[in-house]
Formats: structure tokens, sequence, C-alpha cells
């Protein structure tokens, strides 16, 4: 299992990314998560006349046999990562921040997808802006998207509603979006992107990132708490408040994850303290399960 705070100490993405990815196909026995649209694939033995594209190198240089990676669906998509810069996703859990495991998160994913020939894209939502990248599935494309991503600093709110319609309808093509998020709103705005989204049929994964001391309100004595997007403060008994705070906070997820449920879009809640292999392992299983 791979630490999230043993990953930060690694400060290049492309080898955080291909430490997860490896990490989390060593346990999956003779299969791997290869094919378009971060869906699994089976090994079987090459045959003359095969598109050398999908022969595996890796296990040539194990097993001294050519494979073949055969895919369930055989057309790459585009995978576009939506990443929440608000200044929320500076939230800090013995050391690792939100945006810092959005990160490894997304770079984990767009390796993997860029293995499978998928192109990649990124959009990144902060304080009344919106970064994009296009997508393209060449390698290159791929240090730019991480170039991009290690840029990325919180602050400010979420991007207020824009033309959502317009830019995710423009290239008249579906496809895989992946949204990292805190699911901190002042007004409805990440509901609001994520019903636009939904109606133009793309296929949605929402990665919803909550710090383990938000889960188990795990502080001591008179806390004061702060809102880190409007600077708000509020003093709590922190341990007279917490039986409260975690049913509040129950109640909260079952709606978020109804609400999106709802709308077929699917939903995982990750805590940053999860480690990042395992928290992948456990989403791709279940995504072929047809659980999520």
């Amino acid at each position: 299992m791979l630490n999230p705070k043993t990953l930060t100490t690694i400060k290049d993405l492309l080898l955080l990314a291909k430490t997860v990815v490896d990490g989390f196909m060593n346990g999956f026995n003779k299969s791997t998560l290869k094919g378009p649209g971060l869906e699994f694939s089976q090994y079987r033995s090459y045959q003359p006349g095969d598109d050398l594209r999908w022969l595996d190198w890796r296990m040539f240089a194990r097993s001294d046999r050519y494979y073949i990676r055969e895919s369930e669906t055989e057309t790459s998509i585009s995978v576009r990562f939506l990443v929440d810069a608000s200044a929320s996703m500076n939230h800090d859990d013995d050391g690792i921040a939100k945006i810092a495991y959005a990160k490894m998160l997304v770079a984990s994913l767009a390796w993997l997808a860029n293995l499978q020939g998928d192109a990649v894209a990124l959009n990144v939502f902060q304080n009344g802006k919106l970064f994009s990248l296009p997508s393209k599935p060449d390698p290159q494309h791929l240090q730019r998207l991480f170039y991009h991503l290690e840029q990325v600093k919180p602050g400010g709110q979420f991007t207020r509603p824009a033309h959502y319609k317009e830019l995710f309808a423009s290239n008249n093509r579906k496809e895989l979006l992946v949204f990292i998020t805190d699911m901190y709103q002042a007004s409805g705005e990440i509901f609001s992107l994520l019903n636009t989204l939904a109606a133009l049929r793309h296929e949605i994964i929402v990665f919803h990132l909550m710090g383990q001391n938000e889960l188990d309100f795990n502080f001591k004595g008179y806390t004061t708490l702060e809102d880190m997007e409007t600077g708000e403060t509020i003093q709590v008994n922190a341990q007279t408040a917490k039986t409260v705070y975690k049913e509040k906070l129950k109640q909260h997820l079952d709606v978020i994850k109804a609400e999106l449920l709802g709308k077929r879009i699917a939903y995982r809640m990750l805590s940053t303290s999860q480690p990042l292999d395992e928290a992948l392992r456990e989403f791709l299983v279940q995504r072929k399960k047809g659980l999520i």
C-alpha cells in the first residue's frame, strides 16, 4: 500500500503516477486495468496480425512471452479531469492537503489513460476562472497536463456557473469526466455544473475528498473552526459537538450521494488518509462490477 504522506515526497508527478499505477496493477493477477475509458481487459497470447500497439512489453519482460491486452472496447476515448481548486482544497490533515491528494489521483489516472491510448484533458475551477487544457493522446501532451497540474494553487471560491454547456458540448463527442472536489459550495454551484454535464450525457465520476479529521472530528476541547473560503470562524466545544456533527455529516453525505446517483453520476468519497493505490483498486473493481 502506498501511503499518501510518503507519496508527497515524490515531487515528479510522472514518477509518482508510475509508482501508484504499478502498485495497484500488481493486485490483479494476470489481468490489467487497460482498455479505453479506464476499463478492464484480459491478456491473451499474441497471434500473427495482432496490432502491436496492444503488445504488453512489461509482461514480455516478466515471462519471455508475447501477450496482447484485449480490450472490452476498441475505440479510445477522451478522459477529462475536472479539478476543484477553491481555497477549501487547501484543507490539511496530518500533512496531506486535499489538493495534494487530488493531484496524485489525477496524475495516476491520466498516466493509466495515456497507457491505453486515451486522450486526456484538464479543467481547473478556481476563483471565478476556468483553466482548460484540451484533449490529446500523445505523451508530450501528458507532460503538459502534469506541468499545469503542478502549478495549481487553490484559492478563492469555486467558479460560478459559466457557459458550461457550450464548453463541454463543443466537440460533439462524449467523454469520461473525472471530477475531483471536496463538494464545498456556497450556493449549489457544483451541483449546477454536474447537472449541466449530466444533461450532455457524458459519463461522470465524482471523487469527493475529505480529510480524516473532518470525518472523525477528532479535535480536542474548545476549537476555532475557520471557513477557508470566506474566512468566517466559529468556536465550538469539540467534545460536546462531536455527536451532532457526525449526525449532520452523515445527512450531508447521504444527500450528496442521492443527488448524484439520481443523475447516474458515479460517486466515491475518499479520505485523504486512504492509500492511493488501494483507493484506485477499490474504485476500479467496483466500477467493473457496475456497483457505482
